[in-house]
């Protein structure tokens, strides 16, 4: 089996290096999501092609597509008069991404606010740094909802 896409080696390597350490998964996993980022016309890739395309075992490109399904980076569809699925980017990742950003910001607002209560110490400088931290973490809470907002 060919490709059914047309990608460029030199972009296919550094999407791999580059998605392999943002979203902290295997290689295989890597290459599977940077393959589908040539996938400009959708029209989905199968298994069997991820198979085929990166010489691998079925049960570890059923393993890496387990892992990218799971973290929501792809989705897959089956077309109605067809057995086989295909794979895609999911489009709503970029925004389940930065959500779950907003969360853990949110988080460590809540958390640096519950210490500050605690703490039986006053120090000025301290306090000061931290409240410019705070201010920091809600500026780009605001600045990524509103970029949310517009996706």
């Amino acid at each position: 089996m060919k490709r059914s896409i047309e990608i460029d080696e030199k972009i296919f390597q550094d999407a791999v290096k580059f998605y392999g350490i943002i979203f902290n998964i295997p290689l295989l996993a890597s290459k599977i999501y940077a393959y589908l980022l040539f996938d400009y016309e959708r029209g989905g890739i199968t298994f069997d092609e991820f198979v085929d395309v990166f010489s691998v075992s079925k049960s570890s490109v059923s393993t890496s597509i387990s892992l990218l399904l799971n973290a929501q980076l792809i989705i897959d569809h089956s077309k109605m008069d067809e057995r086989k699925r295909y794979f895609f980017i999911n489009d709503e990742y970029k925004k389940i991404r930065f959500e779950k950003i907003v969360q853990k910001m949110q988080d460590e607002l809540k958390l640096i606010d519950d210490l500050n209560n605690f703490k039986k110490v006053e120090d000025i400088e301290y306090n000061t740094k931290m409240e410019a931290y705070k201010a920091l973490l809600n500026k780009n809470i605001i600045n990524i909802q509103e970029s949310l907002n517009k996706l």
